[in-house]
């Protein structure tokens, strides 16, 4: 039996994803104008599910994706739980982040165990695991069904790892693109089963 159903989804693009900009939590900008299509192109393939709670994180560009929603006015509430880990002095500077060392070393790093480390003046995953716990008590303790959540790439890797049992050294092993969605069910036996994986089919068209 299903209790709760969660629709994980990454905000859209930005002009920083568009040109491989590193973002994290420190950079706050905007939906691009393909960013505003795929978050049309979500709402279109979604916006029947009678979703009872919605949450973003306090980025403008996770906000956005869900304004559609809005617009048919549901109201969402905004967490920090949610943010992106941040990248510290990486955020604004890198473009293609995963051709840098500093990015290199930290995957290797996280992959073989490591989870305390973390980019100068950022955060680790398991500080950026800990504060998400708080949002996960949250949503398991209110009344809501079908739940929303707008968030990001980083943040989405370790919040299902927390979800799944998995360990943040295979964060890897959940892909992610923009807007993106995860749909993950919360059975009566309290686990978490994911139910559609980096699911993009709402995106064909665009």
């Amino acid at each position: 039996m299903i209790r709760k159903e969660l629709y994980i989804i990454r905000h859209g693009q930005t002009d920083h994803n568009l040109k491989g900009i590193v973002q994290g939590k420190g950079v706050n900008l905007p939906l691009n104008e393909l960013g505003q299509r795929q978050a049309k192109a979500f709402f279109d393939a979604y916006k029947d599910v009678p979703f009872d709670g919605m949450y973003t994180s306090t980025l403008l560009r996770a906000q956005q994706t869900i304004y559609p929603f809005r617009d048919l006015g549901l109201s969402y509430e905004i967490f920090s739980e949610l943010d992106e880990i941040s990248w510290g002095e990486m955020e604004g500077t890198y473009t293609v982040m995963e051709n840098s060392d500093v990015f290199k070393t930290l995957i290797d790093d996280w992959r073989a165990g490591n989870i305390d480390a973390k980019p100068p003046q950022g955060e680790s995953p398991r500080e950026l695991q800990d504060r998400q716990k708080r949002f996960i008590n949250h949503i398991l303790h209110t009344p809501d069904r079908n739940i929303l959540i707008s968030m990001h790439g980083r943040a989405i890797r370790s919040m299902l790892c927390t979800l799944t049992d998995t360990p943040l050294s295979r964060m890897e092993e959940f892909p992610h693109v923009n807007l993106t969605l995860y749909k993950v069910n919360l059975l009566s036996d309290g686990t978490f089963e994911i139910e559609k994986f980096n699911d993009q089919e709402h995106l064909k068209n665009l």
